[in-house]
């Protein structure tokens, strides 16, 4: 079954969906990411293996991002070049809002490309209130429920 068959639509900015593979995760942010502009930010949130590196990777594919987007655990910000430049940050180290901060990594969420955090429930008060905050759980097996809250953007015409 298709996903988008799968899709619950609860306002044009609140949505939820499940995802059966890897695959179909990366292409939900691939959707997302096609709706993205400069200064964007998505906020995703989840367990380990939820697949929030699988939505980045959408999200880098839609930005025409040529190189393989990996998890930036050990490195925090990954920096990216496509149409719009990607920051893939890792926040899953740091301390909290106070370390983000001290490594100026605010400064990407201002800048000229498409920030993409993961874990970034680590650094609430760093988040830009039109954040598009996704959030990846594990439903069983490959199955992943997907909940998007985009405050800036209107998903409706993208899910129908």
């Amino acid at each position: 079954m298709s996903s988008t068959l799968t899709t619950e639509v609860l306002s044009l900015a609140d949505i939820t969906v499940f995802s059966s593979s890897p695959e179909e995760t990366a292409a939900w942010g691939e959707r997302i990411g096609r709706l993205l502009s400069r200064g964007s930010v998505v906020a995703l949130q989840g367990g380990l293996g939820a697949g929030k590196t699988c939505f980045a990777k959408g999200i880098a594919r839609s930005l025409g991002v040529g190189e393989e987007v990996t998890s930036p655990t050990y490195t925090i910000i990954s920096e990216y070049e496509g149409v719009l430049p990607l920051y893939h940050i890792d926040a899953y180290r740091l301390s909290g809002d106070e370390e983000f901060q001290a490594l100026g990594a605010e400064d990407l969420l201002c800048g000229g490309g498409v920030s993409v955090i993961e874990w970034s429930e680590r650094i609430p008060r760093s988040l830009p209130p039109d954040a598009v905050v996704v959030e990846l759980e594990i439903a069983g097996g490959e199955t992943r429920r997907i909940h998007i809250t985009a405050p800036s953007l209107s998903l409706g015409a993208e899910v129908s």
